[in-house]
Order: structure tokens, then sequence, then C-alpha cells
């Protein structure tokens, strides 16, 4: 492997794929689609369904491989790194040695909530790395609910949901944007003066969304997250907090 293209490729519509994407896509003498298992089986389709519209019937160059699992015992981080570890052997061993120029088709963007850049740069030998920018759940949540992302001249925050529940709300900013959250986290905020957009399955055909008060929209929030979860087999989802300025 010479080169590796971390690819974006939105949040989950096709339509999503920008032309120097697709270029990518048309270019790469091997393109890796990672499975996580049955019950997520329609992210790999998804991912081929992209190919397939780039590179019509030639699916010959799509190699599928497992991801491989994390230990969530243990320390956090040792855990994560260990877990980096593996799925950069698992890249090599997909990629095998005679593809030079190989893609991976990256939820999102690169740049944002994905290691895909930190893994890379485990690889040994290490190849040129090319970064095709994608649209991000972040964008793609304004969207839904045409929305601002952030307040005339003000900051706002992207987080964890760990962060939020562990710390609270951070004093530098009035918009929080929470991602990774399986735990709905605002659940631990004093909704006073809290407005909530929250979405599900953004781009997608599932795309599920919520907005309000905090107050009146978390508990619905709750309950369409987890039949959603139930119905799907897995979920993921995106919120954007902004309460009353001095709040």
């Amino acid at each position: 492997m010479r080169e590796l293209v971390l690819i974006g490729i939105g949040t989950g519509n096709p339509d999503h794929l920008t032309l120097q994407g697709a270029e990518a896509i048309r270019s790469a003498d091997l393109i890796l689609v990672p499975r996580k298992g049955a019950d997520k089986a329609d992210l790999a389709d998804l991912r081929r369904d992209i190919c397939a519209r780039v590179l019509g019937g030639d699916d010959a160059r799509i190699v599928e491989f497992d991801l491989p699992k994390r230990d969530a015992g243990g320390d956090y981080l040792e855990g994560v790194e260990a877990w980096h570890d593996a799925i950069a052997c698992a890249w090599v061993a997909a990629a095998g040695r005679e593809a030079q120029r190989v893609a991976l088709l990256v939820w999102g963007d690169p740049a944002l909530y994905d290691s895909s850049l930190r893994i890379a740069a485990r690889l040994s030998p290490p190849p040129r790395i090319t970064v095709v920018p994608g649209i991000t759940a972040l964008q793609a949540l304004c969207a839904a609910h045409a929305i601002p992302l952030n307040e005339i001249g003000a900051p706002f925050l992207v987080t964890t949901g760990r962060r939020l529940r562990e710390e609270g709300w951070p004093d530098c900013a009035d918009t929080l944007v929470v991602m990774l959250d399986g735990g709905c986290a605002f659940q631990a905020l004093d909704p006073a003066g809290v407005t909530i957009w929250w979405g599900a399955y953004l781009g997608m055909a599932e795309e599920a969304t919520v907005s309000g008060p905090l107050s009146e929209a978390g508990p619905r929030i709750v309950e369409t997250r987890a039949a959603a979860r139930a119905r799907h087999g897995w979920i993921m989802d995106i919120y954007l907090l902004r309460r009353a300025s001095g709040g």
C-alpha cells in the first residue's frame, strides 16, 4: 500500500458523496469495506451501494473485512489504543500486497470524531495519506432542523456524551453539539432555558428528528431513541443543545 485514501461519505445519503469523493473511488485499486456484525450489516450495504453508483457493476475492487471489536473492560484509553492497533492490522491484511492505492469510505468526515487518521498513522511502512472531506453529522443535523449552528458571533463546543455527563455544561459556550452519546446524557442537565435539537440516522431513509425545550423534548427523545435502536439493532445520533445566553 503506497497510498491510503480516506473518503468522507456523509451521514447515510448517497447524494452526500462529493464529486471529489467519487473520483477517489474510481481511481482506487482497492476499496475496503468494514463489516461490523449482522446487526449493522446495512452500514456495509450502504457503502457497497455508494460504490455501485460510482463504479457501476465493477465490484471486483471491493474487499470486505471484519472490524475488530473494542474490549469494553479495563482502562478506556488503553482499550482504544489496543483496538486501533487491531484495526490497523485488519486494514493491512485486507489490502494485501498488490494494491497500491487503497480507499476507505469513512462515515461523515475523517477529521471529526473519527479515528481513521489516528489508525492510519500506525501503518508501517507508512503510506501517503490522502483525505477527501465529507459532510458531517453536525452539518446534517442543522440541515434537518433548518437551524444555524451558532448564534451571531458566538462560539460553540463539540463534545461527547461521556464528557457532558461527567463534567456538566462547560462555561465556554452556550451552544453544545454532543456526539457519541449512548446514554442520553442531556438527562443529567438542568433543563431550564435549554432547547435541544436531536437527530438519528441523518440522511438515511430512517431519519428521525425531535426538537423543543429540553424539559419537553428530552423524554420524547429517550423514548424515540430506544424504539429506533430496538427496531434497527443499532443507532447513530447527535444533538445540539442551546441555552439562553448567560445561562
